[in-house]
């Protein structure tokens, strides 16, 4: 049978029962210490590309990705504007939009509301909004019908259900022979939306022909809202698009509203990612430690080892299998309960949050209201490889040293 010697001792030595306690505690600790180092780093990083999704296809799926309006007026020509912009590469789609920032109030309670104006059958090409419509539809949403979709946690908040009359209060005064009053409309309530995000918590939407009257305005939109097909190329693709429409109007795109949140997840992902590799280190230095007191304790082995033969190298490569068994090991153990704890760890926080009535993530504080999980396979892969580069490297000096050890001085007190 085929034995490579360094492999077959190396392995002998550690699946041996060791004479010295500690030295196998040290070697427990080491493995263990790598075992969830990687299970950490697969757990928390599989978290922020959850975040990271979450942001892509819930927030950024609300929220548009670029935005085309005039300077101080209305857009008149949104039509012809929304023809030639369709006809740009990268445009999925596009939908006019009417917005106001208002009150709504329903038994008492006051909500502060971002008042979109919408067609809700355009709005459909560049938003999710119809595939999370928790009650109703935006199609009640008609012209002078005065319906109103809320998002949940809005609506929860002021207690206000489906065929409820709601108030809207607008930031504007009106002035009559009773005075100075402000200008109030009610509304009712056709739909709700639920996307599991801090949006849930401050939009609402209408009919754009409602939002024209309310603003008191006789023709034209705020602006134009676009859907690209890789929401990245958004800032470069509006500003291709507003020179090629060859006159002066205003661009916006995501980057400026929620590229900052964007960004944070991004930076936090590799901070933490660069935080939890120190604990891959520390295992790695138990490992170095493990091995040089192995190589202490069995300085008689290797003496007798050298004067049989066995050379410098045969000697280094024995106590680098040892070392480098640890770190697969511990690799290993660590890839599968963090890959378990990944797939799974949205579901145990949920069972976490019901069975104590307690709620880690609040749609009101932040911008989703679960714990979201994303496993990639490159993040896995990245893990492994760079724990176990890192165990194989803890095991070169203690290897090292054992390669030098002298048969003469090492038996002389034996």
């Amino acid at each position: 049978m085929f034995r490579p010697f360094s492999l077959y001792v190396g392995l002998r030595y550690t699946a041996a029962k060791r004479s010295n306690n500690f030295i196998s505690f040290i070697s427990l600790v080491s493995m263990l210490g790598l075992m969830l180092g990687v299970a950490a780093l697969i757990v928390v990083l599989s978290v922020m590309n959850g975040f990271d999704r979450e942001l892509k296809n819930r927030i950024l799926g609300m929220v548009p990705h670029g935005t085309i309006s005039d300077y101080g007026k209305p857009l008149e020509n949104w039509q012809s504007v929304a023809d030639t912009v369709n006809q740009q590469p990268g445009v999925v789609g596009t939908a006019p939009y009417i917005q106001a920032q208002g009150m709504l109030t329903n038994r008492g309670v006051v909500r502060g509301v971002l008042i979109n104006g919408i067609d809700p059958e355009l709005e459909q090409k560049i938003s999710i909004l119809g595939n999370h419509m928790k009650a109703g539809s935006l199609d009640q949403l008609a012209p002078k019908s005065y319906g109103i979709v809320l998002g949940a946690l809005l609506a929860r908040s002021m207690g206000a259900n489906l065929g409820d009359k709601i108030t809207l209060v607008l930031p504007e005064a009106s002035i009559s022979v009773a005075g100075v009053i402000p200008r109030l409309k009610r509304f009712t309530v056709v739909g709700l939306f639920e996307v599991g995000a801090e949006l849930d918590a401050n939009l609402a939407y209408i009919h754009i022909d409602d939002a024209a009257r309310i603003k008191r305005m006789s023709s034209g939109v705020d602006g134009i809202r676009l859907q690209f097909d890789n929401l990245f190329e958004a800032p470069y693709r509006i500003r291709q698009i507003i020179t090629d429409l060859g006159e002066f109007y205003r661009a916006s795109d995501w980057t400026r509203t929620h590229g900052n949140l964007f960004q944070a997840i991004q930076l936090e992902k590799k901070m933490i990612g660069l935080l939890l590799f120190l604990i891959v280190f520390v295992a790695a230095f138990n490992i170095v430690s493990t091995l040089v007191m192995v190589v202490t304790d069995k300085k008689g082995d290797i003496a007798i080892l050298r004067t049989l033969g066995a050379t410098p190298g045969r000697i280094m490569r024995i106590f680098m299998v040892q070392g480098t068994v640890i770190g697969v090991m511990g690799t290993l153990l660590g890839s599968v309960l963090g890959i378990v704890l990944a797939l799974t760890v949205t579901d145990l926080i949920a069972w976490v949050e019901q069975a104590f009535g307690i709620q880690f993530l609040s749609a009101e504080v932040y911008f989703i209201s679960y714990l979201p999980s994303q496993l990639r396979l490159e993040d896995v892969v990245t893990i492994i490889s760079v724990a176990l580069s890192i165990s194989f490297l803890a095991t070169l000096y203690p290897a090292w040293r054992a390669s030098r050890t002298q048969p003469a001085e090492a038996l002389r007190y034996e």
